[in-house]
């Protein structure tokens, strides 16, 4: 199967309306066929996780749905977990894990496979399927006892862009990888890209046309690759190689959070990065007018330069299966991730909304996801098994002392590919 490219991703963001509805709803569906019309419960008592950058917002919004069902007295605790480590500590105690949390897409499978979501109410999936992208309700469609349903509430695009220090790195330079890491080496600051972490490093095969077959599939259809030429691929794997062994010591594979705190240091250590759009406020906040944000850059393969390809998906949130208080769960998933809530996401946070009727200002980080949505791979449906070894092949090519050659890298990507596949 030919992977599915989200062409439209976010793209419905242009005819966004003004806000007009609220965050809302104290009632829903439930019961064996999921239509009967329910009330929140009343004395109920949820635990939320959400990302510590959001934690403040979400803390702010949780009190306004309480003050909303105070005739049912719901009390909520929010409480700090990063969305690409949910899902595992879901499955690893469900009983003890929060009744609504925030995941990435990427872990739509496993948690599906484990049955670990409820299902959303019918009332509810009619609502997204209205209100939201179309991109983002296909990616969290699913099969559920012979019936297509929806696993999640979409929250937001997740993917990742060039954030860069204006007054070290000019418009020009950003428009390709050699000139980024040029102008940071003459400025003796850092370029910072997480290339030992999967999410990231696939973009040194997927730049080479690198695709993933059965991405819509169960989980032994998933993460093939049948579809690629290996002499591009080795060819974009040694494009990158070559360019973090000629940068040595400009290049650095550390956490996308040391951009934004590099960007904050007095002599600001950091001049460029591989961000995402969760981190846009601190980014933002911490270079003022010096801000850029682009798509990601170009790089030169073979005198040839290609737009380099990334992993573009969403963020949802998602009601535990075994929550004591589905109604309640239900209600407040709903609620956080409607227009208004959405809203002050992309006001506070810099993120991008999938909510229709959400009017967002210009900001060049939605139009960087705009772009890159067009050829960008899809986050869904992804298994350890493409993570560790994909992460791997990062390492490689970075590390001291990395063997850079055509045919070792060709003997690296085959073991990736045998590694992945199976």
């Amino acid at each position: 199967m030919k992977i599915k490219r989200i062409l439209s991703l976010v793209l419905a963001i242009a005819l966004m309306a003004v806000v007009f509805v609220g965050c809302d709803k104290g009632t829903d569906t439930e019961g064996s066929d999921n239509t009967a019309t329910v009330e929140v419960e009343k004395n109920a008592k949820l635990k939320v996780w959400g990302p510590a950058a959001s934690l403040d917002l979400l803390k702010r919004q949780a009190k306004a749905f309480e003050d909303e069902h105070k005739d049912k007295n719901v009390k909520i605790e929010v409480v700090a977990q990063e969305e690409n480590d949910a899902g595992t500590q879901l499955l690893n105690d469900a009983s003890a894990a929060a009744d609504v949390f925030a995941f990435a897409s990427d872990q739509i499978l496993k948690l599906t496979l484990a049955k670990a979501l409820l299902p959303v109410y019918k009332q509810y999936e009619e609502d997204i399927k209205a209100n939201h992208t179309e991109a983002a309700v296909e990616t969290v469609k699913s099969d559920y006892e012979g019936t297509e349903v929806l696993y999640a509430f979409p929250e937001t695009d997740n993917g990742y862009y060039l954030v860069y220090d204006k007054s070290v790195v000019s418009d020009e330079d950003a428009k390709s990888l050699e000139g980024v890491l040029e102008a940071c080496k003459k400025a003796g600051r850092q370029f910072i890209m997480d290339a030992g972490n999967g999410y990231y490093s696939c973009m040194f095969t997927f730049t080479g046309g690198m695709e993933l077959d059965g991405l819509e599939g169960e989980a032994q259809d998933t993460q093939k690759f049948n579809n690629y030429n290996e002499d591009d691929v080795v060819a974009s794997m040694k494009a990158f190689a070559d360019l973090f062994k000629k940068y040595k010591g400009t290049f650095s594979a550390a956490s996308v959070d040391k951009i934004s705190a590099g960007f904050l240091l007095k002599d600001r250590t950091c001049a460029a990065g591989i961000d995402g759009t969760w981190n846009a406020a601190l980014d933002a906040e911490a270079l003022g007018d010096d801000y850029g944000v682009v798509k990601l850059p170009t790089i030169n393969i073979n005198g040839e330069d290609k737009d380099i390809i990334g992993m573009i998906g969403y963020k949802y949130i998602g009601v535990n299966a075994q929550t004591k208080y589905k109604n309640a769960s239900m209600a407040f998933a709903s609620y956080i991730t409607d227009a208004e809530c959405q809203k002050q996401r992309f006001d506070e946070l810099g993120w991008t909304p999938t909510h229709k009727d959400v009017k967002v200002t210009e900001s060049a980080g939605t139009q960087a996801m705009l772009d890159e949505a067009k050829t960008f791979v899809v986050q869904a449906n992804i298994l350890q098994a493409f993570w560790d070894p994909m992460a791997n092949l990062g390492t490689q090519l970075y590390k001291d002392g990395a063997k850079t050659d055509e045919a070792s890298l060709k003997t690296l990507l085959e073991k990736t590919v045998a590694n992945i596949n199976g």
